[in-house]
């Protein structure tokens, strides 16, 4: 037999394309995709996985888009760039931050100059749209840390001095703002960041008050700058001027942070009640702001989360239904439930009302998996997991952080509280959550709701064991 010839001469990959091309005119893309697919890696052809990858980008299909592009670069030369970029951003849309890092810097060792600072700002402004700032951040950072020279460009260098903040390398942080302030004496915003960063750690704090009265006489009308203000002349011990500002900054520009800041110096000033109000407001906005959540751990432990390892047992009872767009559309469900947490790994099990076994989802940082009929099925995300698998629109992911009455982390997230403290709404991620809580301060009832493009989507939980 002769040997098979790799090339898309041959008759088999002539008619593997031309099938592909096909089936896609008939809204087959899943059988075109696989075709090119497999062609692009039996043929080591970079093109065939070049259209694989637009043809998931048309279906809608990102991962699968991902995929694709993931081959695409593996085939392509080395000195083909184009396929990096897309592979690189196809990762950041993805949300996969982390695994961009390596492939993102090989692409920038390729580049010229003002190629670099091009693929830099593209990175730079997806970041507004990552699900978790903090990894997107850490990325920027290995990024920028392993480019030579160091780029120039004064708003990259901005991103990456917060970046470097974000992951507690204030030195870093720094030489990088004095950096922009040599060629940018007059920025008010690397004005303004090396100011708040001295004064929140209580360092050098004339030079913080410098800066940032430098910054405020800059852009006067900047809500944030005179945040920064308020809190350095709290740091210097003038509670009234702090007060005054603080306030004014609040009531221009309503944000968690200055909620954080405004809430502390009222409760400095012995305004305990007042300074409670105004972090209930800042847990509206947004309930997983770090300073909000670090200024209410160390002043009101009893709203914050423990910092050790969590670990719980849940267990009772759901019902879900869907209320479509038109009534044909209507749909539900009910059984039984038990979520046992430990460290940071979740159990949930899922029972039918007879209390037979439906399914066991293991829920990780990373990852989760959903065992059924001895069959395990994985997937980066819980929620959609479950509801590719079991057609059950239920959010696990996060849930044990919900049945405390916190906001589970990634998104922003608002709290609502009643008057004596407890949590009694909390709405994130499209989600509506409302508690129920007995006298012993133990969860009895959680409903939550949330609109999508099936319908009204309702799931009510009943708690046998509330967290024994």
């Amino acid at each position: 037999m002769s040997a098979k010839t790799n090339s898309l001469e041959t008759g088999e990959a002539v008619f593997g394309i031309l099938a592909s091309e096909i089936a896609m005119q008939r809204g087959e893309a899943g059988l075109a995709y696989g075709t090119y697919l497999e062609l692009a890696r039996e043929l080591n052809d970079p093109r065939l996985a070049q259209r694989a990858m637009e043809i998931a980008i048309t279906a809608n299909s990102p991962n699968l888009a991902l995929e694709a592009a993931q081959t695409w670069s593996s085939l392509a030369g080395t000195s083909d760039t184009k396929p990096k970029e897309v592979l690189v951003t196809l990762l950041l849309i993805n949300q996969r931050w982390s695994e961009a890092v390596e492939p993102a810097i090989n692409l920038l060792n390729q580049e010229t100059p003002v190629q670099r600072t091009a693929t830099l700002k593209q990175i730079q402004g997806l970041l507004a749209n990552a699900n978790d700032e903090t990894e997107a951040l850490r990325a920027f950072y290995a990024i920028v840390s392993a480019i030579k020279p160091p780029p120039k460009d004064p708003g990259i260098l901005y991103t990456y001095a917060m970046a470097a903040e974000k992951m507690g390398y204030f030195q870093v942080m720094e030489k990088t703002l004095r950096t922009i302030l040599l060629t940018h004496p007059n920025d008010p915003n690397a004005l303004n960041a090396l100011g708040y960063s001295l004064a929140d750690r209580n360092k050098n704090l004339p030079e913080a008050f410098q800066l940032i009265s430098k910054a405020h006489l800059l852009s006067p009308n900047d809500s944030f700058i005179l945040d920064s203000l308020g809190w350095v002349n709290f740091r210097m011990g003038n509670n009234a001027l702090a007060q005054t500002q603080l306030r004014q900054a609040y009531k221009q520009k309503p944000e968690a942070d200055i909620a954080a800041h405004l809430g502390e110096v009222l409760w400095a000033m012995g305004q305990a009640q007042e300074a409670e109000a105004v972090w209930r407001e800042g847990q509206k906005l947004d309930a997983n702001n770090v300073t909000l959540e670090a200024t209410i751990q160390r002043l009101k432990p009893a709203w914050g989360q423990t910092n050790e390892a969590p670990s719980g047992n849940w267990d009772g009872r759901f019902a879900v239904r869907v209320t479509g767009v038109t009534e044909s559309k209507n749909q539900g469900g009910s059984g039984g439930f038990t979520l046992t947490q430990a460290a940071l790994v979740d159990v949930l099990e899922i029972r039918n009302p007879m209390g037979g076994s439906v399914a066991k989802i293991t829920i990780k940082p990373s990852s989760a998996s959903l065992e059924r009929d001895g069959k395990i099925t994985t997937a980066v995300d819980a929620d959609t997991l479950i509801q590719n698998t079991l057609g059950l629109p239920l959010p696990a992911r996060g849930l044990s952080d919900w049945l405390r009455g916190q906001a589970r982390p990634g998104s922003t997230a608002s709290i609502e509280r009643n008057s004596e403290g407890q949590v009694n709404q909390i709405t994130q991620d499209g989600w509506i959550l409302q508690y129920l809580w007995n006298a012993t301060n133990r969860l009895e009832k959680l409903t939550m709701t949330r609109s999508s493009n099936i319908g009204t989507i309702d799931i009510r939980l009943v708690f046998d064991n509330p967290n024994d």
